[in-house]
This record gives structure tokens, sequence and C-alpha cells, in this order.
């Protein structure tokens, strides 16, 4: 679930915060110490004298003001008060992000004000104040009204602004009238109990929803698996081949593997792959896909080839050389990411096998989009290294070193590498194949991994286990070949995105996907033609 209110602190460490204020009568203080909407601060009291703008109480305002934006996700638990719904709550917060900062200000001056009147209201006794009972929940209803109006506005009008001066009058009898901070530090505690374990609630429910989100796969493409598949077992057998080419396994060409069970995840690679080549009547693309997925697969580019390049495709099941239990040895208890767990992410690792004819093979995870030629890989001297890849450690969005993808406790891994080695990336690699057999790099892929059965030494998935097989056997890459991110990282920029040979996908939130980041969706959908018949019948839309 995302976080509302623009980047505002979670509900639980804002109340703790209050609670502490509260314990010293600091946030009644606080609360009725705001400046007024045209920039005045607030009198000290009902009959007290207003401060200057520019009467030095700028430093004062700026802390009370801190102290107010760490209370506002209180007002998580005062929906019990009003009855609001979490929909209409984001509803709100979507319509005030979109204010101008002014109004923003204002409205969440009125939304401090709210809290504090609920809050009184809460604290308050049947013998108290009826009059003042019967004004806190005017003037609440008058504040709601006028946040509803504003919100999502140029500016708050001017009739919001004489409600929250009227609202400042009301808090300051309330003050009067409800003095005692251990009945409010009483009540704040159990508010603050309630509030955390709502916030944990909806933490494990956006956990679960993201999950599943994640797992499924859309209607669309189910139908179009569906469809697919159905076409190819309908076709004459002699119709379910591609043409042959000799020179299916010469050198003289430019190898392009993806290992996908996803159709158009591997057509927008395909398709972009060719785009972006200068010569691509040289390019031949090997795809291998799982056994469920291979009648769907070979359909869509028996129907749309990959003209005038070459393409192979493969089952997991033809590659009889594979351990029996292949498929099924990377579930891990716990693990049900499918990045995790997929045999085929794991094949990367038995590639001199499955290209036995080959001395090169560049590699292309199924979420990434080629945008420029990459001939330039094959003529890299790679130095005796046996991969060439981004590296991702001196990134500013959080990728790591090795000692936060492996377990350096162990001496099995303590010995062999430096914690502080550059982690690199996955998703777009070109490998030597022939210096992979010369340094026996699939025995000792073995070794590791029978290692890793008997204890935990690495993280999930196929990346943390790639450092260690590949570690000193890496040559880093510009990083203009390869920007990764698109599938977390809301922060990349235009330039950047363009300039890139490979844009990749990596994260949760795919392109496929609607949950996937809105601004970079483009540059995956540009290479699918979504008035094809199959995607029209199935409702697949970019």
């Amino acid at each position: 679930m995302w976080a509302a209110g623009g980047g505002r602190e979670s509900a639980a460490a804002a109340v703790l915060r209050v609670l502490l204020i509260a314990t010293a009568c600091g946030l009644v203080f606080a609360l009725l110490h705001l400046p007024l909407p045209d920039g005045r601060a607030r009198s000290a009291g009902p009959g007290g004298g207003e401060r200057g703008a520019g009467g030095g109480g700028g430093a004062r305002l700026s802390v009370h003001q801190g102290r107010i934006r760490e209370a506002r996700r209180l007002s998580v638990v005062t929906e019990e008060i009003d009855g609001q719904t979490d929909e209409t709550a984001a509803e709100e917060d979507e319509r005030i992000s979109k204010s101008p900062p002014d109004t923003k200000e204002k409205i969440w001056m009125m939304q401090d004000q709210l809290i504090m009147a609920k809050a009184y209201l809460h604290f308050a006794s049947p013998q108290g104040s009826v009059h003042l009972v019967r004004e806190l929940k005017l003037r609440i209803k008058e504040i709601e009204r006028a946040i509803s109006h504003s919100s999502g506005g140029t500016h708050v009008p001017g009739s919001a602004l004489q409600k929250m001066k009227a609202m400042e009058m009301t808090l300051s009898k309330a003050q009067m009238t409800y003095p005692r901070c251990s009945q409010m530090t009483s009540k704040l505690r159990a508010m603050m109990h309630n509030s955390e374990e709502l916030v944990r609630a909806h933490q494990s429910e956006s956990s679960f929803l993201e999950q599943v989100a994640v797992r499924t796969l859309p209607k669309g493409h189910h139908c179009l698996a569906m469809q697919l598949t159905e076409e190819y077992f309908s076709l004459d057998p002699i119709k379910r081949e591609f043409p042959k080419r000799d020179s299916m396994q010469l050198d003289g060409y430019y190898h392009y593997a993806i290992f996908s069970d996803n159709v158009l995840a591997s057509a927008v690679v395909v398709n972009s792959t060719i785009a972006a080549s200068k010569d691509p009547g040289r390019i031949i693309l090997h795809i291998v896909t799982d056994a469920l997925n291979y009648p769907a697969m070979m359909m869509w580019f028996l129907t749309n080839p990959p003209t005038p390049a070459a393409i192979q495709i493969k089952s997991l099941d033809d590659l009889k050389w594979l351990p029996g239990d292949f498929s099924s040895r990377f579930k891990l208890k716990g693990v049900r990411d499918p990045r995790y767990t997929s045999a085929l992410n794991h094949l990367r690792f038995y590639l001199p096998e499955v290209f036995p004819s080959l001395s090169k093979v560049v590699l292309l995870d199924h979420d990434v989009v080629v945008q420029n030629d990459l001939t330039g890989l094959w003529y890299l001297d790679l130095k005796g290294k046996v991969i060439g890849a981004v590296e991702t450690c001196t990134s500013s969005e959080g990728f790591h070193r090795l000692d936060s993808l492996v377990d350096f406790s162990n001496p099995n891994i303590f010995n062999k590498l430096d914690p502080k080695a550059c982690a690199f990336a996955f998703g777009m690699n070109i490998f030597d194949l022939n210096e992979w057999r010369k340094q026996d790099l699939t025995t000792t892929y073995h070794k590791w991994f029978q290692l890793g059965k008997i204890q935990k030494l690495w993280k999930a998935g196929s990346l943390p286990l790639g450092q260690i097989i590949f570690y000193n056997r890496t040559l880093p890459l510009d990083r203009r070949w390869h920007v990764l991110g698109l599938g977390h990282d809301f922060s990349r920029g235009r330039d950047e995105l363009e300039s890139a040979s490979v844009i990749h996908y990596s994260g949760k939130l795919k392109p496929w996907l609607e949950i996937s980041i809105p601004k970079y969706r483009d540059y995956w959908n540009r290479y699918l033609n979504y008035d094809k018949p199959h995607l029209q019948q199935c409702n697949i839309h970019g």
C-alpha cells in the first residue's frame, strides 16, 4: 500500500512522538501556536498579544511546525471518530497532493486543527461543558468542509481562512477547559497502541497484496497464452517449425539468448533488439522456455516472425542433460517470489552446455528493452574474463556490495572473497563461453550449489550465487550499456534512460503489470503492436 500524504511519517512513529510531547503539555502548546494563514504567529492565549512575523519567533515556529508534521499521521486514529474510510482518505490525500505548496500548507494546518479538536472531544468528560462540546463538533464539521472544498484547488478560499480563525479560538477555550497533561498522556498511550496495531495490519496487507500482484499473471496474458496454445496444437505438425537455417550455430552471427516463460516480455526483447540493430540480418535469437509455455511461445513467433533475424525456441525438456530435479531444485522454504525460484533464471549457469557450438553469447533478461545497437559487445576485449557486466555498487540507488548478498561469517566465503568487492548486475551480459569452458566454471557452480544446499551461504536468487561464481572473472562495462531500476526506482531521469543501450525493469514493478511505474511504460509499450488480433481479443492494451 502506498504511503499517502506526500511523504508524511508513519502513524506509529508519529504517535510515539506525540505521546512524548504531550507528557510535557508541549503538544497543546505547539498546536495553539501555529502561524495564522496570513503569516502572523498565534497569540499566547485568548487575551495575549500577537507577534509579528519578524519578531524573532521564526525559529520557534519552525520547531512547532516540525512537531506538527510528525503529529499529522495521528489522523489515522481519528478515523474511528468520524468514520472516514481508507478509500476516502486516499482520495483526499491524492487531491491535496495536486495542490500548490502554499495551499497544501494551509490544508495541513486545518488537518492539524482537526486532530486537536477531535482529541479534545475524545478527552471530554460527561460532566464537561456541553456548550464547548457542541462548539467543537460544529468547528470540526466546518473545517472538514473547508478541507474538502480546498483540496485540489489553486488557493484556499477566504471563508476557509475565517473558519480556521474560529477553530483557533475554540481550541484556546478547550485548552483552558482541559489542561491536565496526565489525562492526555493516558488517552494518547491507548491511541498509540491502537495506531501501532493498525499500521502493522496495513503493512501485512500491503505486503501480501504486492506479492499477489507480482506473482499473478494478468488476465489478458493468461488469455493470450491459452489462445496461442490452442492455435499451436491445431496446426499441422509440419507448420510447427521455423524455417531451417544452416548457420544457426555459426559464430559469424550475433547470438542473443533469452530465458523466459513470458510471451509478451520475450516479444518486446526480440522486437527492440532487432529495431536497434544496424545489421539485424546477422542476429540469431535463442529463446528457452518451460514446457508449459513452449506452445504459446512458438505460436507467437510463428505468427510474428522476427524478420530479418532468425529465431530458435527450445523447451527445458529438450535439454536432456539437465539434472532431473532442475525445474524444482530452486524452490526455497519461505521464498515465494518467482524471480528467485525460477529454473529459467538459474539456467544461465549452464550457458556453455546450452550453446555448445558458440564462443560468445549475450544473455538478456526478459524485463529489458534494447535501445541501441549492441554489436560493440562482440568486439570488446574481455581481457581473459568470462563475463562483461555493469557494476552496481557505485550507484546512488541502494545497490549492494558483496557483503550484502553473501554470508561472510562462513569460512568458505570469508577466505575466498572480499566483502567490499563491487557487485555486478545480471540482465544484459556478454559471455566468453570458451573462457568459461577453459576455467570449467560449470563444475565450480555445482560445487558451490551443493555447499549452499547444506547451509545458507547467500540470499535467494541467482544473482548472489553469480557473484561467487564470477568473482574476479568479470569485466566492468560502461554504465551506459545497462541502466537498471525501472521496476522500483521512480527517480530515473529521461536523459539517463534515453542514452542507455539497455534499460532494465529490475524490481517488482514489471512493465506488463498494472502496478508498473507509469512514466517508464512507454519505453516498453512502443515495441508491441496492440492492434494485433491476439492482443485485441484478449483485451491487452498499452
